[in-house]
């Protein structure tokens, strides 16, 4: 067949809402998930920027994963709500370039930001001597600066090469999103098709890289948290580091298999529960376990709720 111009094409997603019923349903969860992960995620990024007890490298990171889990939740979560809410199942061109580029940005800033955070935490618990010589302001905007521009890199190389393949198997997307792997199925040309996967290869490699670092880290932590005296300090160090463990596993194992999974296997109801468990959940469940723990940040939470209600009063008594 002849390959149609990507840049007048329309995306038309077919991955849910097979039924109104259907869609109101995946509207409702959306809004839910998308409501929390709003209101955990602006809370840290309030709470952080607010307190200045809380600038510290920890608290620095943990506001860029914020910024990050808020911005890639936004990036596909609102267009899947609407396209259910109104019955619309179309994206534009120039939207569904937008979701290849920020969506993999995002995400990639991400992982990278966690194998900081990992970093982090072993040198505080392993290495606190050092803490201040190797996690200076500095250094930790160096490293900020390198996960935010080596994801920029890696999405601006995947969104070329992807819209670089025709479209010649038609423009509907089994999915409620521009996800590669789904707009690799509709390409015609193997050259261009092997490149986009060469490049999913290499950087499916390089996240595992990182998940290596991140587990390798975390060993080293719960050595030197078994040596522990207290069985209170212990428990605490354990129930917050396991968490942080599982939903990184979750985030890979989903984001790695719907990504490289053979053909053979995919389905479209798969390939949803895959897109949502690594694209939808973490996002929303990153601020609970980021926070629940944390005694801190709990804390500077507590007192800008009370801040921003004694305020509210103020206000009221003065404008009466």
């Amino acid at each position: 067949p002849t390959p149609r111009p990507t840049g007048s094409t329309s995306i038309t997603f077919t991955g849910s809402d097979n039924t109104r019923e259907l869609q109101l349903v995946h509207f409702w969860l959306f809004l839910g998930i998308y409501l929390a992960a709003l209101l955990g995620n602006g809370l840290i990024i309030t709470a952080i920027a607010w307190d200045h007890r809380l600038h510290t490298p920890m608290y620095f990171f943990l506001l860029n994963l914020a910024i990050l889990d808020l911005a890639s939740i936004s990036t596909t979560v609102p267009k899947a709500m609407a396209n259910s809410l109104w019955e619309n199942k179309v994206i534009s061109y120039a939207g569904c370039v937008s979701q290849v580029f920020l969506f993999p940005f995002l995400i990639l800033a991400e992982l990278y930001f966690l194998t900081i955070m990992s970093y982090d935490r072993y040198v505080a618990i392993c290495q606190p001597l050092h803490y201040g010589t190797l996690l200076g302001s500095r250094a930790c905007v160096h490293m900020a600066a390198a996960a935010w521009g080596t994801g920029f890199l890696y999405a601006l190389l995947h969104t070329v090469t992807t819209f670089s393949i025709p479209l010649c198997q038609g423009n509907a997307v089994d999915q409620f999103f521009c996800e590669i792997p789904q707009l690799l199925k509709l390409s015609c040309s193997e050259t261009e098709y092997f490149k986009e996967v060469g490049l999913l290869v290499v950087t499916v490699s390089f996240s595992f890289i990182c998940f290596v670092f991140i587990v390798v880290s975390y060993v080293q932590i719960f050595r030197a948290v078994l040596r522990i005296p207290s069985e209170q300090g212990r428990h605490k160090a354990f129930s917050t580091c396991l968490p942080h463990l599982a939903v990184l596993s979750l985030f890979l194992i989903t984001s790695v298999f719907s990504y490289l999974k053979p053909p053979s296997i995919s389905s479209p109801s798969l390939d949803l529960v895959l897109a949502v468990l690594y694209s939808v959940v973490p996002p929303a469940v990153n601020p609970l376990i980021y926070s629940m723990r944390n005694q801190e940040l709990k804390a500077a939470l507590r007192k800008l709720i009370r801040g921003f209600f004694s305020s509210h009063r103020l206000c009221s008594f003065l404008c009466k």
